[in-house]
C-alpha cells in the first residue's frame, strides 16, 4: 500500500517518485508538499505496519507478529502495486510494528528519534541513530527473542536503505529538514 504515491497522485495528480528525493515515504511527501500531505502520510506508514503485526501477534505469536510486520516493512519498500520498483526507507512502518509488538520499545525509539531530529533537523540521522538503538532498546526492555531479532533485522535494513544519505551526511550536504515547503528539493 504505497500511501505516499496514492495520495499525492489523488490530491496533487503528481508522482511523488519523479519529484524531491523519488521516495514515495512520508519524509518526502512532507517535504515536498507540506504537512498537511505529510502528517496523514506518517499516520498511514505507521498504520501499514501496525494492523498486520498487531493482528498476527494477537491470533498466533510474537514471531507471527514479527514476520507480518517484516512482510509490511517490505512491502513498503518495493510495493507490490508499483510493480515491485522503488518505494520508501521503511522507517514509520517499521515505527508501527514496534508498536504493535514492543510498545515501550518503539516508544523509546521515538524518543531517540526525536531527540536527534530536534537537535540536528536531519531527519535520515535521526531515522540512522534509531536504528542503531532499537535492539539495543530491545534487550533493554527484555523483549521476546523474536522482537529483538526483528529489531536487530530492521536496524541493519533502514541504515542499508540510507546508504545514500550517509554519503551526504559524511560530504555535509545532506539537507535539512524544514517545516516550509521547500517545491521539490528533498534529499531523504
Amino acid at each position: 500500500m504505497p500511501f505516499g504515491y496514492w495520495v499525492v497522485r489523488l490530491f496533487k495528480r503528481e508522482d511523488i517518485r519523479r519529484v524531491g528525493s523519488g521516495n514515495i515515504g512520508a519524509t518526502n511527501v512532507w517535504r515536498t508538499y507540506g504537512r498537511w500531505y505529510g502528517i496523514p502520510i506518517v499516520l498511514l506508514d505507521v498504520a501499514k505496519g501496525f494492523v498486520p503485526a498487531l493482528v498476527a501477534a494477537l491470533l498466533v505469536n510474537d514471531l507471527a507478529g514479527v514476520l507480518a510486520g517484516g512482510a509490511a516493512m517490505l512491502g513498503h519498500w518495493r510495493p507490490l502495486f508499483l510493480g515491485f520498483q522503488k518505494g520508501g526507507k521503511m522507517v514509520a512502518t517499521c515505527g508501527g510494528v514496534l508498536f504493535a509488538l514492543a510498545p515501550w520499545t518503539g516508544l523509546a525509539a521515538v524518543g531517540v528519534w526525536l531527540a536527534v531530529f530536534v537537535l540536528t533537523r536531519y531527519a535520515s540521522l535521526a531515522s540512522l541513530v534509531a536504528a542503531v538503538a532499537l535492539p539495543v532498546l530491545a534487550v533493554a526492555f527484555g523483549e521476546p527473542w523474536p522482537v529483538i531479532a526483528f529489531t536487530a533485522a530492521a536496524g541493519a535494513a533502514v541504515i542499508l536503505l540510507h546508504r545514500a544519505n550517509i554519503g551526504r551526511l559524511r560530504a555535509g550536504t545532506e539537507s535539512r529538514f524544514s517545516f516550509r515547503r521547500r517545491g521539490g528539493v528533498a534529499t531523504q
